[in-house]
């Protein structure tokens, strides 16, 4: 949270004067924190894309899924969903470790989803820069 916000937030629960120059500053820093969240989270989901859309070009690496866990998600009580989550081991040179995640609607839809690729053989693409860094992809699995 930065300072203005915070003093502005101060002023009002303090001073409880509301009046329309402190709703209007209000408003306006609330705005202004949504839309830095906002660009953060675009941020993230760009660089993800990106990242994914090079690794089609990534050498790959035979892994084998070697744990799967499913996980309650608490995002939102009305709509509970589930996160399946699948581990895998490859060597590139050496041993790496990475995971793939997906959510699932029902705790049984992800249990016999991850259970499915227990002990399975895969394919990873590593990154040639950083061989700790991989993906596995929906369409591979």
């Amino acid at each position: 949270m930065s300072p203005t916000m915070t003093l502005t937030i101060a002023s009002i629960l303090i001073l409880k004067s509301v009046g329309p120059a402190t709703i209007y500053t209000f408003i306006l820093v609330m705005l202004a924190a949504g839309v830095a969240v906002l660009v953060a989270i675009f941020r993230v989901i760009v660089r993800t894309r990106i990242e994914r859309t090079r690794s089609r070009n990534w050498p790959t690496a035979s892994a084998k899924i070697d744990l799967v866990s499913v996980a309650d998600v608490m995002d939102d009580a009305r709509f509970p969903s589930y996160r399946a989550t699948l581990t895998y081991t490859y060597r590139n040179p050496e041993e790496q470790m990475g995971d793939y995640s997906r959510d699932f609607g029902s705790e049984d839809e992800a249990h016999v989803w991850a259970n499915s690729y227990k002990g399975e053989t895969v394919k990873a693409y590593v990154n040639p820069r950083d061989p700790t860094r991989s993906f596995l992809r929906e369409e591979d699995l």
